[in-house]
């Protein structure tokens, strides 16, 4: 297990490919650290997204570049984890988190964007009710995001932004959405524009 995850630490959880990580992915890090009274933040690179019709670089790559763009951060580190447990959906990945690390408190992390189509994941209930969840405004997704299915289904669940530091803490289900200074970058526009890798 990373070293993070100690007991009784308050950790965020942001998953995803990271094909490329960029320094968008760095800002809404540290925003989940100041916002939702966390102690660490673990990326978690997957091996693949199942919603994604290509592959993503190299897992070995992403990890690499990941861990460049932090530059040794102290409280956000990087993990392939879910490629040695072998999981492949977010459901698996938290199922088998919190069953090894039963004194972690795990909290999800997401941009606005992801809770837009959050209906769509495998075991969706399962994650909200499992862990508590963090949202985080994405350009051109803050409304859609909380009129979205899931923020419907778990209304009664949010903790208001005024309060979102209590969200690391939380008993699940509960989830906080919070605005944030917002940057441009995007992995897809990265590599649209040829600046990762061969693909398009």
């Amino acid at each position: 297990m990373p070293s993070a995850f100690r007991p009784g630490a308050r950790v965020g959880l942001l998953g995803g490919s990271f094909d490329p990580p960029h320094m968008g992915h760095v800002q809404l890090s540290r925003e989940a650290l100041k916002r939702f009274g966390l102690d660490r933040v673990v990326w978690l690179v997957s091996p693949g997204n199942p919603l994604k019709p290509h592959p993503p670089a190299p897992l070995a790559e992403r990890v690499a570049v990941a861990e460049a763009i932090l530059g040794g951060h102290p409280a956000i580190s990087v993990s392939d984890i879910e490629d040695r447990l072998g999981t492949r959906y977010t459901a698996e990945t938290l199922a088998a988190l919190t069953g090894l690390c039963p004194r972690v408190r795990f909290t999800w992390l997401m941009g606005a964007d992801n809770l837009v189509q959050f209906h769509r994941w495998d075991n969706w209930h399962d994650i909200l009710d499992r862990v508590p969840v963090g949202v985080l405004a994405r350009p051109g997704h803050r409304l859609s995001a909380q009129r979205s299915v899931a923020a419907r289904t778990y209304a009664d669940a949010r903790i208001p932004a005024r309060a979102s530091r209590l969200l690391g803490s939380a008993a699940a289900p509960a989830w906080c959405f919070v605005n944030m200074p917002m940057r441009p970058d995007s992995s897809s526009a990265l590599r649209a524009d040829g600046r990762w890798g061969s693909k398009t």
